[in-house]
């Protein structure tokens, strides 16, 4: 367990390849509490078939994004859970301004505030390398190197304006280390506050 007070509420971000949900599951597992991350909401609920599932496959059949308006929803639901008293980390998600001031106002809603951001910078290079191994190793033929370079373009172009509207409250940390040592760094920084 960790030094950190109870409950603890995180918002990890990070580009893909950067190891969120591989940090966000070690970091749940230390602290005790979940790890909610939308896109695996969503992959339960399309493999469930629940109305939710079906309304999300429409629109990635489609080609379009999920709408704030669902995601915050979920989310809603999601954090109302029991299992989230302790605590909670959240991976992807909000990944635009819009999002973050829903959470925002819906944590109000709740009484309850997040304590950190957490940012996972990690090189494009070193990206572009993770993604295109993961690519292999997953048999995703179609994940060239130009998709994950437009990936991550849409990621920045979105995400700037994100970590902007964090600003200070964002505790960047350096993704290129092996796992041990990113979540040593996490640790010790978030103890130091």
């Amino acid at each position: 367990m960790s030094v950190l007070n109870n409950p603890i509420r995180v918002i990890l971000m990070g580009p893909p390849g950067a190891g969120k949900g591989t940090q966000g599951e070690i970091l749940a597992a230390l602290w005790q509490v979940p790890r909610i991350a939308p896109g695996d909401i969503f992959r339960a609920e399309i493999k469930a078939e629940t109305e939710l599932g079906l309304k999300v496959k429409a629109f990635s059949d489609s080609g379009k994004l999920v709408p704030d308006e669902t995601v915050i929803e979920l989310m809603r639901s999601r954090l109302n859970q029991p299992d989230t008293s302790s605590g909670w980390i959240l991976d992807g998600f909000p990944r635009t301004v819009v999002q973050a001031e829903s959470l925002d106002m819906l944590l109000a809603e709740m009484s309850q505030v997040y304590d950190y951001v957490i940012n996972l910078e990690v090189p494009d290079h070193i990206l572009i390398e993770r993604l295109l191994l993961r690519a292999k190793q997953d048999g995703r033929v179609d994940d060239t190197e130009d998709v994950i370079k437009n990936r991550l373009q849409e990621y920045y172009a979105k995400t700037k304006p994100l970590l902007d509207f964090y600003g200070q409250r964002v505790i960047v940390i350096d993704g290129t280390p092996v796992l041990s040592e990113v979540t040593k760094d996490i640790q010790n920084k978030l103890g130091s506050l």
